[in-house]
Parts: C-alpha cells; sequence; structure tokens
C-alpha cells in the first residue's frame, strides 16, 4: 500500500511537472487571435516589483501605451511599474516615423521584452498579446500573489484584413456610454479596430442633432418594447469617439436610411411620406405596404407624425424622396455628425427600404452618397447600396445578399463582409438560448469561426474584400449582460477570422485555446455563453 501510494505522489509529481512545462511554451498561452508566427525559447521572463517600462521612439503619444501596459499590470501584480524613456526591461520601440503597417514583433527572453512595429497600432497590439502571455490572473482588479511568469519566444504578426470591427445597435435598445466604452474595451483586447455603431432606426434616434432637436427630444425617447430609450449629447458621443481612439479603435456612425426611419417621421410630421405603422403588427405591415406606392404618388399627401413604434418588424418606413426637406435634414445630420468623427466612413444604412420605389431608392442613395462626400467622407451601406451606382471608394456591407456583393466589386468597390449566417451576433446558439432570433440561422461558437471570408460568397475574392465586421442587432438585447452572453465568446472566433491567415487557422487549435480566455473572461466578470462545443 505504501508503495503505491508512494507511486501515485509520484505520479501526481510527474502530472504537475508537466502541466508546468506546457504552461511554459509561449505557444501554449491561449493567444487569440493567433499570430501569425509563434516560436518558443528556452527561459521564461519574471515581472518582479522593480520591472519598468520604456518608450522608445518619435512620438511623445507613446505614453499612453506605456501607461495602458502599466495598468493592466500594477493591480494584480501589486507592483508600481513605472513608464518612461529610461532603460527598462519591457521596451516599447516604434521603429521609423510611426506611420507604418499594423503588424508588430514580440520578443520574450529571460532578462527582457521588446515590442517593435512601425506604428503606435502595431505596437498596442503587441501590448495586448502579452498581456494575454501572462497567466489569465493577471486580469485580476486586485492583487494577487503569484509568480509572474511569461514564457521566452518571438512572436511576428499582423492582421489578415485591415478593417476588423463589431457593430452595436444603440438604436432597438439604448446602452449608456459606461456600457459602449466596456465593449470598446473587449474589442480593443482582441485587437479589433473599427467600432460602427447603429445610432438611428426605426425605434429609436441616439445621437443629439443641435439643428433637429425634435430627434432626441421625440424619436429618443423609446425603445423596443416601450422602455425610456435615452440619447448621446453631442459630448457624450465626442467622449466615445475619444475613448475608442485611445485603443486604437476607429468609430463608423450610422444613420439608416431611407428606410428605417420611423424615428424620423415621428420627431418631424412634415418629413412623413405618410408611410407609418401605429401598432406594429404585420397586418398592418403587410396594408402599409400594399398602399405604399399610392401614398408616395399622391400629390397632396397629409403629412402628419407617425407613430413612435417599439415592435420588432422592419420594412414599413421610408423617407420621401422627392422631398427637398428630407435632403436639408440629411446634411444637417452628416455635417454635425461628421465634426464630431475623425474616422474616414460614414455609414448610411440602405437596407430593407422594402416601401420605397426602385427609381426612388437609386435616386436617394445616390445623392446621400454626395451628401457624404461633400463632407470628406466614405460611404459604406448594407450590400442593397450596390443596387445603384457606388461612387469611387464607397463600401458595400455584404449581410445578405450575393448577387449585391457582386454588383459592388463589379464597379471597382470593396466588400465588408458580416454574413448574416456567421458574423450576426444577434442570432441565438441554438434553440434553447434564452434571448436572440434566428431569422438567418442558429449560429454556434464553431459556425462563427469556421468560414473564410475570401470563399464565403461566389465571384468574391480577398482582393475585393475590405475586411469582417460582426454585427450586434438588439431588438432581444436589454442590457450588458445580455450584450456579453450573445457576444462572448463569439466575437472571438470573428476577430481570429478577421485577424489570422486562413492557413494558420483551425477549430481544433481555436476550441484548445478559447478556455483559457475563458479564465480572463470569468475574472472581468463577463457573462459569457459557455458553448458545448468547448471543454471549458
Amino acid at each position: 500500500m505504501k508503495n503505491s501510494i508512494a507511486l501515485m505522489a509520484i505520479g501526481i509529481s510527474l502530472s504537475l511537472l508537466s502541466c508546468q512545462n506546457d504552461s511554459s511554451k509561449l505557444t501554449d498561452s491561449g493567444l487569440i487571435p493567433l499570430p501569425v508566427s509563434v516560436s518558443n525559447s528556452s527561459g521564461t521572463f519574471e515581472l518582479t516589483s522593480t520591472t519598468s517600462i520604456q518608450m522608445v521612439g518619435p512620438e511623445s503619444d507613446l505614453i499612453f501605451i506605456g501607461e495602458y501596459l502599466a495598468e493592466k499590470l500594477r493591480p494584480s501584480t501589486g507592483f508600481p511599474i513605472q513608464v518612461g524613456t529610461d532603460e527598462a526591461a519591457i521596451k516599447l520601440e516604434l521603429l521609423g516615423d510611426g506611420s507604418g503597417s499594423e503588424g508588430y514583433e514580440l520578443s520574450i527572453t529571460d532578462s527582457q521584452i521588446t515590442i517593435k512595429s512601425e506604428s503606435e497600432a502595431g505596437l498596442f497590439y503587441g501590448v495586448q498579446t502579452l498581456i494575454q502571455a501572462f497567466p489569465p490572473s493577471i486580469e485580476e482588479r486586485k492583487k494577487v500573489s503569484e509568480k509572474w511568469i511569461v514564457p521566452a519566444g518571438i512572436i511576428t504578426d499582423s492582421p489578415d484584413f485591415a478593417y476588423r470591427g463589431s457593430m452595436l445597435d444603440v438604436a432597438r435598445h439604448f446602452f449608456p456610454v459606461e456600457d459602449v466604452k466596456h465593449y470598446i474595451d473587449q474589442m480593443a483586447e482582441l485587437k479589433l479596430n473599427y467600432l460602427h455603431l447603429h445610432l438611428t432606426d426605426d425605434q429609436g434616434w441616439r445621437i443629439e442633432i443641435k439643428s433637429w432637436p425634435k430627434l432626441t427630444e421625440t424619436g429618443g425617447s423609446t425603445e423596443v418594447g416601450g422602455g425610456e430609450g435615452g440619447f448621446y449629447t453631442q459630448e457624450q458621443y465626442a467622449e466615445i469617439v475619444a475613448y475608442a481612439a485611445e485603443r486604437y479603435i476607429t468609430v463608423v456612425p450610422e444613420v439608416d436610411m431611407p428606410g428605417h426611419t420611423n424615428a424620423i417621421l415621428a420627431s418631424y410630421g412634415e418629413l412623413n411620406p405618410g408611410i407609418n405603422l401605429p401598432d406594429g403588427d404585420t397586418e398592418t405591415i403587410v396594408k402599409s405596404v400594399e398602399k405604399a406606392e399610392d401614398l408616395l404618388s399622391g400629390s397632396n399627401i397629409d403629412r402628419q407624425a407617425a407613430e413612435l413604434y417599439t415592435g420588432i418588424e422592419v420594412g414599413f418606413s421610408t423617407l420621401d424622396s422627392d422631398l427637398e426637406a428630407t435632403y436639408q435634414l440629411i446634411e444637417d445630420v452628416v455635417r454635425e455628425l461628421t465634426a464630431l468623427t475623425p474616422g474616414p466612413y460614414f455609414h448610411i444604412g440602405g437596407d430593407e427600404s422594402h416601401v420605397t420605389k426602385k427609381d426612388d431608392y437609386i435616386y436617394f442613395v445616390e445623392r446621400v452618397q454626395e451628401i457624404v462626400k461633400g463632407y470628406g467622407k466614405t460611404s459604406i451601406g448594407w450590400d442593397e447600396i450596390a443596387t445603384t451606382t457606388l461612387l469611387p471608394g464607397n463600401v458595400a456591407q455584404f449581410w445578405d445578399k450575393a448577387n449585391n456583393a457582386q454588383m459592388a466589386k463589379s464597379q471597382g468597390n470593396k466588400v465588408l463582409m458580416s454574413p448574416a449566417k456567421r458574423a450576426y451576433l444577434d442570432m441565438q446558439y441554438d434553440s434553447t438560448s434564452r434571448i436572440g432570433l434566428h431569422w438567418a440561422a442558429f449560429i454556434e461558437l464553431d459556425d462563427a469561426y469556421n468560414w473564410d471570408p475570401a470563399t464565403y460568397t461566389e465571384g468574391i475574392s480577398k482582393s475585393d474584400i475590405l475586411g469582417v465586421e460582426a454585427p450586434l442587432w438588439t431588438e432581444t438585447v436589454t442590457n450588458r449582460a445580455d450584450i456579453e452572453y450573445l457576444v462572448f465568446p463569439r466575437l472571438a472566433a470573428i476577430a481570429e477570422v478577421a485577424w489570422t491567415p486562413t492557413s494558420r487557422r483551425s477549430w481544433e487549435s481555436f476550441a484548445s485555446r478559447i478556455p483559457v480566455q475563458g479564465k480572463r473572461w470569468d475574472i472581468e466578470g463577463i457573462d459569457f455563453y459557455k458553448s458545448p462545443k468547448v471543454n471549458w
């Protein structure tokens, strides 16, 4: 019996030693998205109370990246982690003038960690990888008694697509600034770089427009289900934009039009062509669609404010493409919003405008594109906009119709890939999911991961694609916990689709790494869905 106990003890010791050896490999750190190249070296780097961070490069703005890393490391370690330009054990080095690619190199030896990049964004992404290389407990916001070891090795990395985004619908349900910032933080950890804010829809208008105050006074007063709604002041919106920019995320504002515009028509009745949905039932929608042509072709339309709408049906509202006041509103909205948004893109929506006559839709979209161009921005629109003549450089966001994506390509325009059957984060995981919809598909974690943007749609190759975006529509989402349940872990899967070359990706590899990220989310209090496809 004693011999058996002794042998068992030896076995346990060897097993623990084996686990320790495995965890001391950089390739076993659970990195997401998976870098382009990861190689192990002998040894480990240990963070201690004397460790500091050195910034090397021509840009003084690097101090934010250094402080960001230090702030991540200080709470759990209890170490002071100073940031400056003096030689230190952790070095962040900006190469050249800082205008180069988003790629980076992370080198870890037993005495030093060095991150090099030609851009500030690249350094920031290298920092995210370094944080993931530490044990998950580095995410604790209180001191933890532990040795803070990072495995030695070299990572060389760069993104597969330039645009790697997620969309947050704040129109169906409104979310306060702090929830949006929280979402930005999670995006940053996954190296996503575009936040698309769906600011307007039938159920609510969420951004203050000073020249048209009723848009928020009336249009922002409710949401799906009849809640009190809300909106961002221009100062709050600017705060979100700045917060995102500090994390190398560009905000893309969306004003959806000419459909999905009931909130506008409820705010300013003089813009209403006469199509509205007072009670939101399907029968009324059908009747509205049937009489749409008659209403829009009438010369003496009684323009009354639409009823506020709190349902989830789509396709019943439209702006009047023949009314000059329509374009005055749009120009004022674009002018005020672009002044607050330094990024290159403005999203004009364009989807599901079922009651807009085809010729009117084409005229409207082409005219709005010119307005957006006049304010120095590039238009993005849902794939339906490709049925019009697109301006050079404008982008069609593929969500539903492959032929629309092909029409965008045929005009020489790029496609942003957001296929509803793979990338829509509001879809249920399966029939038992507590919230979400399933009109496009049930999307389990492996479904969100196992697709290639470059081969997903016939006729669309990698050279035609701007990037990948995962939208979260919020018909069934009412709070932060709901967001987290539907978004995580699927956003991590989409982030890897957007960052990691297809040749490097496999579901087996991802499934082995996502539990480590799950431990980080647990520590951060993220209420994520524990997919049965993964051994958590």
